[in-house]
C-alpha cells in the first residue's frame, strides 16, 4: 500500500472508496452488522500472517508496538489519555468489565433505554443477583411518527438517589437514532450519576472529545464502522474510576512487571491496560490499527466533523431515494440525531425477501427492528444508493403488475 494516503486532501471520499475492495462489485450497506475490511486492514493482516509463518515471535516486539500505536490512535480519536484505553476482544467484554467490577450495593439501580442491543442489556440484568435494579426507559415515537427516539430528559427522569449509572448506546442498532451524549453526560453528572457509552455504532463516525464530554466508560468493537476484523476492539475507563472497579479477569498482563515470570508480584498496572490480562489478539488488533488510520487521516485533513457530515448527508439522500421508491423509513427528524443507519419497510413485503433480492444484485443490507436496515458509510456513493433504491422499486413493480 505504497503512498496510500495520496488523494485524501482533494477527494477524500473517492480516495476512501479506493481503499475498499468490496466496492467491486458490491453496494455494501451492512456496516452496522459486520463491515468489509479496508485494504489497509487486509494488508496488515496478510503481513502479520506472513511474518508469523516465516519468522514466528522473533518480531513480537513489533506486534506489541502496533498494539500500543492502536492505543494512542484511539486516545487521539476520542480525546482521552493513552492510559485510559484498554484493548478488548468485543464490546460485551468492555461492558462486563464495568458491570461486574463496579462496587454495587443492594438497592442501587442502573438506567438504560428501551431497545438496547443485548450486549448492553444482559450485563446489567445480571447484577440483579447483587440487589441492583435495572430501569428500562421507554423510547418515544417522533412527532412525525417515523422514528423511535431516546430523549435525555426521559432517562434523567428515571434517575433517583440510588441511581449509580446510565448505560446507553450512542446510536440505536435498529432505530439509527443518535443520542445527545454531551447533554446526557452533563445532566447525569449534575446528579452524581456515571455514564457508560456503548459506542460500537458510532465510534469513528461522529466526533467525540472526552475532554469536553467526560463520558465515564466506553466500549466498542472494531468490526462495524471502523472497518476492522471481528474480535478486536477498544474500551475507555477514566483514570479516576479505575481503582473503584474490581478486576475479575486477572492474568500475567495485568501487573506492572508483566514479563517478570520468575518473581511475579501482584502489583496491578495503574492504567486501563490492567484488563489486558493475557495474550492479545495480535492479528485482529493489527488490522484494526491499520484501518483506524483512515479515520484519523480524514480528520487531520478535513476536520473532526467531516465524516459525520458526509455520512449524515448520505443517509438523508438514501432516505429520500427509499421513500421515492415506495418505502417507509425511520430516519430521525433532527440531523443531530441521525446516523448512517436508515431502517425501512415496504408494505406487504417480508424484509427477508428484500434482503435476499439485494444479495442477488450484490446489494448488502440486514433485517433489524422488524424492517430492513441499511447502514451507509462515508465511502459509499450515490450510485450505491441508486442500486439499493432499484431493489426496492422492483417490489413495487411486481405489486402493480
Amino acid at each position: 500500500m505504497k503512498n496510500w494516503q495520496s488523494g485524501v486532501e482533494t477527494a477524500p471520499w473517492t480516495w476512501w472508496r479506493g481503499l475498499m475492495p468490496v466496492t467491486d462489485p458490491w453496494a455494501y450497506f451492512d456496516h452496522a452488522a459486520v463491515a468489509p475490511l479496508s485494504q489497509p486492514a487486509a494488508s496488515a493482516i496478510a503481513k502479520f500472517a506472513e511474518q508469523a509463518a516465516q519468522v514466528g515471535d522473533t518480531v513480537w516486539p513489533q506486534w506489541a508496538a502496533r498494539n500500543e500505536q492502536l492505543r494512542k490512535s484511539t486516545a487521539k480519536m476520542i480525546g482521552c489519555l493513552d492510559r485510559e484505553v484498554c484493548l478488548i476482544p468485543n464490546t460485551s467484554t468492555g461492558i462486563n468489565y464495568v458491570a461486574e467490577g463496579w462496587p454495587w450495593q443492594p438497592g442501587d439501580n442502573v438506567v438504560i433505554p428501551e431497545g438496547e442491543f443485548p450486549s448492553n442489556l444482559f450485563p446489567w440484568m445480571n447484577q440483579r443477583v447483587k440487589g441492583v435494579e435495572l430501569r428500562v426507559v421507554p423510547r418515544r415515537i417522533s412527532d412525525n411518527g417515523r422514528s423511535q427516539e431516546v430523549h435525555v430528559s426521559d432517562l434523567i427522569d428515571a434517575v433517583d438517589g440510588s441511581t449509580r449509572m446510565i448505560a446507553a448506546s450512542w446510536v440505536g442498532y435498529a432505530s439509527g437514532f443518535r443520542l445527545d451524549v454531551a447533554e446526557l453526560v452533563e445532566q447525569a453528572h449534575r446528579r452524581g450519576v456515571l455514564v457508560f457509552l456503548d459506542a460500537i455504532q458510532g465510534l469513528g463516525m461522529y466526533p467525540l472529545d472526552l475532554q469536553r464530554v467526560p463520558v465515564d466508560f466506553l466500549a466498542a468493537d472494531g468490526h462495524k464502522w471502523l472497518l476492522g476484523p471481528e474480535g478486536a476492539g477498544v474500551a475507555m475507563i477514566r483514570t479516576e474510576h479505575l481503582s473503584k472497579l474490581r478486576l475479575g479477569n486477572i492474568g500475567w498482563g495485568s501487573v506492572k512487571n508483566a514479563h517478570n515470570y520468575t518473581e511475579p508480584k501482584m502489583e496491578l498496572r495503574n492504567e486501563a491496560a490492567r484488563y489486558e490480562s493475557g495474550s492479545a489478539n495480535m492479528v485482529g488488533l493489527t488490522g484494526l490499527a491499520a484501518s483506524m488510520e483512515i479515520f484519523l487521516t480524514v480528520a487531520e485533513h478535513h476536520g473532526p466533523a467531516a465524516i459525520e457530515q458526509r455520512v449524515v448527508g448520505l443517509a438523508g439522500l438514501l432516505d429520500r431515494q427509499l421513500r421515492a421508491a415506495g418505502a417507509t423509513t425511520t430516519l430521525a427528524t433532527s440531523e443531530a440525531n441521525r446516523s448512517g443507519i436508515v431502517t425501512f419497510f415496504v408494505e406487504g413485503v417480508d424484509p427477508v425477501r428484500i434482503r435476499e433480492r439485494g444479495l442477488e444484485q450484490h446489494v448488502a443490507v440486514s433485517c433489524r427492528g422488524g424492517g430492513v436496515r441499511a447502514s451507509v458509510h462515508a465511502y459509499n456513493n450515490e450510485e450505491d444508493i441508486e442500486r439499493l433504491a432499484a431493489v426496492v422499486k422492483s417490489f413495487g413493480s411486481l405489486q402493480r403488475s
